[in-house]
């Protein structure tokens, strides 16, 4: 019963586990109770700053940078259609999708993706990210727990978010977080140099960065460290 699995989760979210704390915890809980490999939690409100909450491993730490480079991917599907989003093969998919995210995925381990919107009511915060380094579909108890704890999360970063002056992100959200920003600030400065808006000054990063085999992040430091300019051809 959903009471009986909400409860579970809480109870092991209470825990020391592994010594993490806050949204960390979180990750980590959400990994346990589905059995997988990792777990990350994006947010990708319209409001905050996208990027990382928290990352389990190495591998899910590189699936949400992936995604957060090239906007595709599970986390970005599932917040965008409001449903959950499985992969059980990234490897040999029944239908092909995410081109350039998947064969990195792949090769960095993760067989397996499923991505379940992180939202409350009319609140869309992000997605939950879960990796299996197998392939396989979820079972019913995963897909059950997982829904369970990515309501869990919303909740979680509701409360840590409400006392937060309007437009910043609570530091309990910030303690594990990877909301890259420098590459708001390097789209910024890409916005000037093109005279575009900053939401093309973004999806002309992320071209760069995928021409280039990079991660933004990566190009967003030589852009705001001042060794690559975008009016000069790089575009």
């Amino acid at each position: 019963m959903p009471g009986d699995r909400l409860l579970r989760i809480l109870a092991q979210l209470s825990t020391d586990g592994d010594g993490g704390s806050g949204t960390r915890r979180l990750c980590e809980v959400a990994a346990q109770v589905t059995v997988m490999s990792g777990a990350g939690i994006m947010l990708l409100s319209d409001r905050l700053p996208w990027g990382s909450l928290c990352t389990t491993n190495d591998v899910s730490a590189l699936i949400e940078d992936l995604q957060y480079t090239l906007g595709e991917g599970p986390c970005v599907d599932a917040h965008n259609l409001g449903a959950v989003v499985i992969e059980p093969d990234l490897a040999t998919p029944g239908q092909p999708r995410w081109p350039a995210f998947a064969p990195t995925a792949v090769e960095a381990g993760a067989r397996a993706v499923f991505g379940f919107p992180v939202r409350l009511g009319a609140a869309r915060l992000g997605a939950l990210n879960l990796y299996c380094e197998r392939p396989g579909p979820l079972s019913d108890d995963q897909h059950a727990d997982a829904l369970v704890m990515a309501d869990v999360v919303a909740r979680a970063i509701l409360d840590m978010q409400a006392d937060a002056p309007p437009g910043t992100v609570a530091a309990g959200l910030e303690v594990e977080a990877n909301f890259q920003f420098v590459v708001h600030q390097a789209a910024g400065m890409v916005s000037v140099q093109l005279n575009v808006g900053v939401d093309e000054a973004l999806v002309r990063l992320r071209s760069y960065a995928f021409g280039s085999d990079r991660l933004v992040a990566e190009v967003a430091e030589e852009v705001v460290g001042r060794r690559l300019r975008f009016d000069d051809g790089n575009q």
